[in-house]
């Protein structure tokens, strides 16, 4: 028999422990150094496309088998694709050269921000601040946006 205090604990306690294993994945491979992702931007080694481009392949690989086999998320719903045009196309060249230039600014992509602050480079308790801020930002201004 299960409360609703250990219901709701559960799927935190799971989501927490993926969480760590992930930000371990994240350390172990140097994904978050600033040197790595430095070398990426000067274009002096190839780890950072590597991990990457391997990301956007299984990415694509299973958006394809879930589409191709039907496959329903919890809700029950399937995989729908979006269909783009130009004019949509404008806001994703628009938010991902702000991406960029903060992850540039930075050193840091939003993924592992929790896991440097972990690794003890608390200085990016500032990029989460401002990533934080920007999301807030974007909250209050997102009625007045095109979408």
């Amino acid at each position: 028999m299960t409360t609703k205090a250990t219901s709701k604990a559960e799927p935190f306690a799971l989501h927490l422990v993926l969480g760590l294993w992930f930000g371990l994945i994240l350390a172990k491979s140097e994904v978050i150094s600033w040197y790595r992702i430095q070398e990426m931007f000067h274009f002096q080694a190839f780890h950072m496309y590597g991990v990457i481009g391997s990301a956007v392949v299984v990415g694509a690989l299973s958006l394809f088998l879930i589409n191709r086999f039907q496959i329903k998320n919890l809700a029950g719903e399937t995989f729908k694709a979006k269909s783009f045009s130009m004019d949509s196309m404008k806001r994703y060249w628009i938010g991902g050269t702000f991406f960029g230039i903060g992850w540039a600014l930075t050193g840091a992509c939003p993924g592992p921000i929790y896991t440097l602050i972990g690794s003890g480079a608390y200085v990016m308790l500032i990029t989460l601040s401002a990533a934080l801020l920007g999301a807030y930002a974007y909250g209050r201004m997102a009625p007045s946006l095109p979408h």
